[in-house]
């Protein structure tokens, strides 16, 4: 006799989950989507697994606007480990290398900062998830293979010196989606003529979101059966493009805006993306501004 499938809950938000160490981005959104039995949740921009931090989750009609997260700058508290060089760029893989970090290498690194500061080109590492010909480059470098890689601009916004600990750099990163922080650290590595990688990394910042709203995944468990407790947990899926301007639409006009016709707003933007609302505070999702001064709908969420 087939068991009955548990309820599924009408969850729609997002979930500024503390990744915890060891735990794949993909693990950690399925324990999300089994403690809130939620059926339908997506992240935004993977952390490795010996990364800890910010991961959104995106439930239900909220992964309609996750595209716009994974675009967004991130901003990460790392460390370095100066004079080791690893098969992985951080602290996973084996030590390839090892050179004497000096004190004159040590007293270049704000220099160093400076000049990786703003726009760079990097080679994305061998142990990523882009694709070579179909396949993850992370699985190639698990054979043993190593294959051409075209470099990418980056741009890293900030760099703020924490701290210098021995061998070990301490750094706050501002930085543009598909930013390495492990080719970073090698990179940089390579500049002070020690070779480098990444010994600890934590995602503290994305888009518009920081560290101070993150919960744990004890934090959900404890909360699932406390709506009221939960609800504060969940934040509303218009929070994740807060530097978006605001359209309010009456009702007749929302009525055809939900029809899928581009509607004539007072007041409008004259271009670019917009956070459409019924009224003051009813989010119907995103639109754009069309070249006769329209506002059209793009992505809209039904949360009802």
């Amino acid at each position: 006799m087939n068991q009955p499938q548990a309820r599924k809950s009408n969850l729609h938000g997002i979930v500024l989950l503390d990744k915890p160490l060891g735990l794949s981005s993909n693990a950690a959104l399925q324990k999300v989507k089994r403690i809130l039995k939620v059926k339908k949740a997506g992240h935004t921009g993977s952390l490795d697994p010996l990364a800890t931090g910010l991961l959104a989750v995106c439930l239900g009609e909220a992964t309609k606007i996750s595209a716009y997260l994974l675009d967004s700058d991130k901003r990460y508290l790392s460390t370095f480990r100066l004079g080791e060089t690893t098969a992985t760029g951080d602290a996973e893989g084996d030590i390839l290398e090892q050179k004497e970090v000096t004190e004159a290498m040590l007293a270049r690194i704000p220099e160093v900062i400076k000049q990786f500061t703003g726009e760079i080109e990097q080679i994305p590492p061998m142990y990523s998830a882009i694709k070579h010909k179909g396949q993850p480059l992370y699985k190639l470098a698990r054979a043993g293979q190593e294959v051409e890689r075209q470099s990418r601009k980056v741009r890293i916004h900030e760099m703020n010196l924490i701290k210098v600990e021995g061998n070990e750099v301490t750094l706050d990163i501002l930085c543009s989606k598909g930013t390495y922080i492990r080719t970073l650290a090698e990179d940089m590595g390579r500049e002070l003529g020690c070779g480098g990688h990444v010994s600890s990394l934590r995602r503290t910042g994305l888009g518009p979101f920081s560290g101070d709203d993150m919960v744990t995944l004890d934090d959900l468990f404890a909360a699932k059966d406390q709506p009221d407790v939960l609800k504060k947990m969940i934040l509303p899926i218009e929070t994740a493009l807060t530097d978006w301007p605001d359209v309010n639409l009456n009702s007749d006009t929302a009525y055809y805006l939900r029809m899928g016709q581009a509607v004539q707003v007072p007041k409008a933007p004259t271009q670019g993306w917009v956070r459409i609302f019924a009224g003051e505070d009813d989010f119907l999702g995103v639109g754009q501004i069309t070249d006769d001064g329209r506002v059209a709908p793009k992505r809209l969420v039904n949360t009802a």
